[in-house]
């Protein structure tokens, strides 16, 4: 069995489990980015200042979209990757049921990152189609705004996956959306330009992932893409993804073994 048929197993067990709620998944994803469209880009937009030289000449909905966009991939990959794993390593030890079969860690990893990958590709089609409905992209290169959204995802799900697989607990969840995605969430140029912050705090938030994220997919999106920006983000994001997947294979493997 190859590492791809086998990982496309796991997939398909993910598959299975979800395709008798997608329609509700489905919803939500098209509800959320309305709803914060609505209330935060043209509610709040409409507070804002007509001079829109801060958000680089376009106005606040437009702006914002592509940042929300990047940080949908980022919590759809934290909820994915935590709680849902956990369970398939203690509560419902599904992971132990796999590997009585040929399958093997490294099968059930990429499993997980592909299926992680379906997901926020997913949701990112909806979402992209609600921005186009919003009339938000600007630039013919918007469509590789969901690919980028992917890699974002797929960073933060390696990632995660290999911190869970070290968890005994739930406990150690709330530390990390507390002190970490909530934060990122906040302060990564989702909502308002870096250049309003401090410059120490400019700083330590363009190193962080999201911010890289939101700089490729506002960037494809408005057409504002650089060259060398685009190749720091995305080996940023590749480097934290193989990482991540580095971490995730051998730490749910020592979790299997004990």
């Amino acid at each position: 069995m190859t590492v791809l048929t086998a990982s496309g197993r796991v997939w398909h067990r993910n598959w299975l489990v979800y395709r008798r709620l997608w329609h509700r998944s489905l919803a939500f994803g098209f509800l959320q980015p309305v709803l914060f469209l609505t209330a935060m880009g043209i509610g709040l937009g409409a507070l804002m200042p007509q001079d829109q030289s801060a958000f680089g000449g376009f106005d606040y909905i437009t702006w914002l979209g592509p940042g929300l966009l990047a940080a949908m991939a980022m919590q759809t990959a934290t909820f994915e990757s935590t709680y849902p794993i956990m369970n398939k390593i203690m509560w419902g030890r599904n992971y132990e049921a796999m590997l009585s079969t040929p399958l093997q860690i490294r099968n059930i990893v990429w499993g997980e990152l592909a299926w992680s990958a379906f997901r926020i590709g997913t949701l990112a089609t909806v979402f992209f189609i609600v921005l186009l409905a919003f009339r938000i992209p600007q630039s013919p290169l918007a469509l590789l705004a969901i690919p980028f959204t992917i890699l974002i995802g797929l960073a933060f799900s390696s990632c995660l996956i290999a911190f869970t697989a070290t968890q005994k607990n739930d406990v150690g969840f709330s530390a990390v959306f507390r002190f970490i995605i909530n934060p990122l969430f906040l302060f990564s140029g989702t909502f308002f330009p870096l250049t309003n912050m401090p410059e120490p705090l400019q700083f330590v938030a363009a190193l962080t992932p999201l911010f890289h994220g939101v700089q490729l997919v506002r960037g494809s999106m408005l057409g504002t893409l650089e060259p060398l920006t685009a190749v720091v983000s995305l080996t940023y994001l590749l480097v934290m993804f193989g990482i991540g997947a580095f971490l995730a294979e051998r730490n749910l493997t020592r979790r299997m073994a004990g």
